[in-house]
């Protein structure tokens, strides 16, 4: 038998609500959208939904959201232009287990392979080929973030023998630089290298990459093999998914039955979030293509708000092409902590997602412009 919580820890879930609230309503530097409300779900959440397996399989397990988790697939495929008949994906736990997946295809069918990806890359690749155990070469990174398309041509030469596995990033952690694509799928071509396989990180910019003026090449056409974007970082999701999307005729390279569950076992993991698919769709189907194109949008014109109300104080900010991202030098210890600012060396950034409104910034530009005066006043008295 349950019996009631205590006094003594109602009282502290009480004050973990207070502290995570006040930390959501104060943060500029991650990706993370908060503006959902997904109230009309709540009722789901009473049910233990599991979609073990295969999305696109029947299995035994009814208690599963399989035909939302599809609709979000296909939503993505066609926005990422794969072949209408040769698509697959699934709803994942994020980013990592995104890439893991692509890297793990990719390992499959060219068992001797090398991998290459830039120095700015997510953090997680590194883990995941040490976890696949696949030989791998790290590129120079340019100073805008972006591969860099000489080294990595000259690095893939000399390695020309063995296929390539290549993890380019759409949108990279600090600077949302942008590798094109389709300049990767030219270079391979030009060395010859007919055994390759490309797989896009794109976390955070590849919900919006259909939307850019002028387009940055990442997608299917312009040769992707696979592709990963998260679900809760532009479109907002209160539990952390991701969606991979690759080729039918890849996954069918690793499927294996299980009689257990009725299905192919084609994912990372067996037992898998149910809630996520639900929250997904339920967002798209609010949102469509439109209202994601008019959310980038949005996103946009508050990220050259931001840039440009840094620079009106001296600060050097800048931006990569159709970034939302606004990248500038470290800041002062209490700014930083106050708006909880990724930094990664002397950089940090603000990120604008569709909640970030221009009162934050103001906000935020205040304390920047407060913080420079005590250092300067800091500066000038210990010199």
């Amino acid at each position: 038998m349950y019996k009631n919580i205590s006094e003594k820890d109602t009282e502290r879930l009480h004050k973990l609500k207070e502290n995570i609230e006040q930390a959501r309503d104060s943060f500029l530097g991650y990706p993370v959208s908060k503006d959902f409300n997904y109230a009309e779900l709540s009722s789901f959440l009473q049910y233990p939904i599991n979609n073990l397996g295969d999305p696109f399989e029947d299995g035994t397990y009814k208690v599963q959201t399989h035909e939302m988790e599809k609709e979000v697939v296909a939503f993505f495929a066609k926005l990422f232009r794969a072949q209408p008949t040769d698509y697959w994906g699934y709803i994942t736990n994020g980013g990592s287990e995104s890439n893991l997946y692509g890297l793990y295809l990719a390992r499959e069918l060219y068992p001797k392979g090398m991998v290459y990806y830039s120095e700015s890359t997510h953090y997680s690749v590194r883990k995941n080929i040490h976890l696949l155990n696949i030989p791998s070469i790290i590129i120079r990174s340019q100073k805008n973030g972006e591969i860099d398309y000489e080294d990595f041509e000259n690095t893939v030469r000399m390695n020309r023998h063995k296929p390539a596995i290549v993890l380019t990033t759409f949108g990279t952690t600090m600077k949302e630089a942008k590798d094109d694509v389709s300049k990767i799928k030219g270079i391979l071509k030009n060395l010859a290298i007919q055994d390759h396989y490309i797989h896009c990180d794109a976390a955070l910019s590849g919900t919006y990459g259909a939307f850019m003026e002028p387009r940055i090449p990442f997608d299917f056409k312009d040769g992707a093999d696979s592709i990963s974007i998260s679900g809760h970082k532009f479109i907002g999701s209160p539990i952390p998914s991701g969606v991979i999307i690759t080729k039918r005729s890849n996954r069918d390279r690793i499927a294996k039955g299980i009689s257990y569950i009725g299905s192919l076992d084609t994912t990372i993991t067996g037992s898998r979030n149910g809630h996520s698919p639900l929250f997904l769709w339920y967002a798209l189907k609010k949102l469509g293509v439109d209202g994601l194109r008019a959310r980038y949008q949005k996103s946009l014109e508050t990220a050259v708000y931001c840039e440009n109300r840094l620079k009106e104080i001296g600060v050097n900010a800048w931006r990569n092409p159709n970034a939302i991202t606004v990248v500038l030098p470290k800041t002062a210890l209490e700014v930083k902590q106050k708006w909880q600012l990724a930094t990664e060396g002397n950089v940090a950034h603000v990120i604008c997602m569709p909640n970030v409104t221009k009162a934050q910034i103001d906000e935020f530009i205040y304390d920047m412009s407060q913080a420079s005066t005590i250092e300067e006043e800091e500066f000038e008295l210990d010199f």
